[in-house]
């Protein structure tokens, strides 16, 4: 039996992932064989001196060519999603993809107008001839779309490539001056590159001994280049036209550069814009609590506090309002954040250690952060247990009631405050903080409040019971417990449990109770009626003469039965 070779079952069924890394990673190809054809393919049907080095230009050429023959082939297996789900049946691929306009674009892209350099008149420096190599735009474009997405500086990559738009513009703008330059004359008017055919060259209209540095390739391409520069920046006089034509072309190049100038105004100013719109909105913000303090008369010691808080949030980067961030955010996508971010913090808590996934999910959507400033007191000694904090950055202290003496120091991760938010029976402390905890510097401290706990228990009862077995068992470690207390409490939930129970045993047994008195009764009535039918029909058939004997019972023929005797 033949079997298929393994390439050639790949080669079937492969389809291109959009969303996949491999895709990105061929659309840089792409890219890069664009960029070649963009930058080259008019500078060398200009300058023709590049064409010296003939065989490495081919061997570019047509290593682009191939890459946008495989790209046409990738595109066929390109996976369009429809209903959501991604298609992966290859023949309905390939009728898609040439429907679209990109499969017209990609054949146009792929024709061997190479073969043009047959024709005389246009060799080999007629490099123009592969323009259309440039329609494959579509996928350069969608290239610089994705890594705008995916990158992490998106203004700054904004900004490279709008300054790699204007230097195109100006190699372009230049390339095609010194074209117009050939076709007029070099050096036949003063608009034009200054050096004449005869070894003369034009400089304020009067000719001197020509320089070889001007027949350098160098020296054209940056002479173009900067006559480029100048005349579509406007920003410094420039050589006059002489003819006709060459007003013509001025006062085009003018209106592009005007169009150009306003688009880099404008995208310079969202730029910038998007750059400080964090710092704009913080300030706001931070002006906004300075108004406050003065209309109210705050201290300048709390003033200045509360500044210091400000500027430590700008500096750790801790301005965003993550609720409204990842309130955008899909549940699950928000889930697997929140997941990623605070599962291994939740989980180093002693009484969260063995509880089901589901809750420590719920319990990490519901944690919230909590910044504090040197000196701030996060509980005091007595105060009522409403959250449980985990200390994500900075130093913990628990201080005696004057502040003076420091029992124990707390760092990244550890977790105070867990047996205070569940309410458990018997806590001599009454769920009542039973240490003064202060911040020694600016602390991040995760926060989860009794409200929010009991929320999530609501849905895992089994969970609930693990925890309080969890809490009362480190209140007996530090021997905090009655259990006394706790006894009766149990008793009085395993009362109404056994009620419940009880009530619904007594109510079994009552049917069961009252189904077997219901069989007697009926068994017992029917045999009473088939009792007294049956004496009733002897003493019928006995007539007026039958007798009874002294024990009840007649004979057949309706006498008595005489009774038994011994002999």
């Amino acid at each position: 039996q033949r079997t298929t070779p393994r390439y050639c079952s790949f080669a079937s069924e492969f389809v291109v992932d959009t969303s996949q890394t491999f895709y990105y990673n061929w659309l840089a190809v792409v890219s890069a064989a664009f960029s070649y054809n963009l930058v080259f393919i008019i500078a060398r049907s200009v300058f023709t001196q590049l064409q010296e080095a003939l065989w490495v230009w081919l061997l570019f050429d047509y290593l682009t060519d191939g890459v946008n023959l495989i790209d046409m082939f990738f595109s066929s297996r390109t996976g369009v999603l429809e209903q959501g789900l991604m298609i992966t049946d290859l023949s309905r691929l390939r009728r898609f993809y040439r429907q679209t306009m990109r499969f017209k674009l990609d054949v146009l892209a792929v024709l061997p107008t190479d073969l043009l350099y047959l024709v005389p008149q246009i060799s080999t420096n007629g490099v123009y001839v592969r323009a259309n190599r440039l329609l494959k735009f579509g996928k350069f474009l969608e290239f610089f779309d994705r890594t705008e997405a995916r990158t992490n500086f998106p203004n700054l990559f904004r900004a490279l490539n709008l300054m790699m738009y204007i230097m195109v513009i100006f190699h372009w703008n230049a390339c095609i001056y010194f074209a117009l330059c050939l076709i007029i004359g070099l050096g036949k008017d003063s608009w034009t590159y200054p050096m004449r055919p005869d070894g003369l060259m034009i400089a304020n209209s009067e000719p001197y001994n020509f320089s070889a540095e001007l027949d350098e390739l160098y020296a054209k391409y940056l002479y173009s280049f900067y006559w480029s520069s100048l005349t579509l920046t406007a920003v410094a006089e420039i050589p006059k036209p002489v003819t006709e034509f060459e007003y013509v072309f001025e006062i085009i190049v003018l209106i592009v550069g005007i169009l150009i100038f306003a688009i880099i105004i404008g995208s310079v100013g969202s730029m910038v814009t998007n750059i400080s719109a964090a710092s704009t909105e913080f300030q706001q913000r931070m002006d906004g609590a300075k108004r406050y303090m003065e209309f109210r008369k705050v201290g300048k010691a709390l003033e200045h506090r509360v500044l210091r808080w400000f500027d430590y949030l700008w500096e750790n980067k801790q301005s965003l309002d993550e609720e409204n961030i990842l309130g955008t955010l899909p549940e699950k996508l928000k889930a697997e954040v929140a997941i990623h971010v605070h599962f291994d913090t939740l989980k180093r808590v002693a009484i969260f250690q063995d509880c089901e996934p589901g809750l420590l999910v719920e319990l990490v959507l519901k944690l919230k952060l909590q910044v504090f400033s040197p000196g701030d007191y996060i509980c005091r000694k007595g105060d009522i247990g409403k959250e449980m904090y985990i200390v994500k950055r900075g130093k913990i202290s628990v201080v005696s009631p004057d502040g003076k003496t420091v029992f124990v120091t707390l760092g990244e991760g550890s977790v105070f405050g867990e047996i205070s938010i569940l309410n458990i029976p018997g806590n001599k402390t009454g769920n009542r903080r039973t240490a003064n905890v202060r911040s020694d510097g600016y602390s991040d401290l995760f926060c989860l409040s009794k409200t929010d706990l009991w929320d999530a228990l609501t849905e895992y009862p089994d969970a609930r019971v693990k925890l309080l077995e969890k809490g009362q068992q480190l209140l007996r470690k530090d021997n905090l417990i009655d259990e006394a207390v706790l006894a009766k409490a149990l008793r009085a939930q395993e009362t109404m449990e056994q009620k419940s129970q009880r009530l619904a045993d007594d109510l079994a047994s009552f049917q069961a109770l009252f189904s077997r008195t219901q069989a007697e009764f009926d068994a017992t009535q029917g045999r009473l009626k088939r009792r007294i039918a049956r004496l009733e029909k002897r003493r019928m058939g006995g007539g007026p003469g039958g007798e009874v004997d002294s024990s009840g019972d007649e004979t057949a023929d309706g006498e008595a039965k005489p009774a038994r005797r011994e002999e």
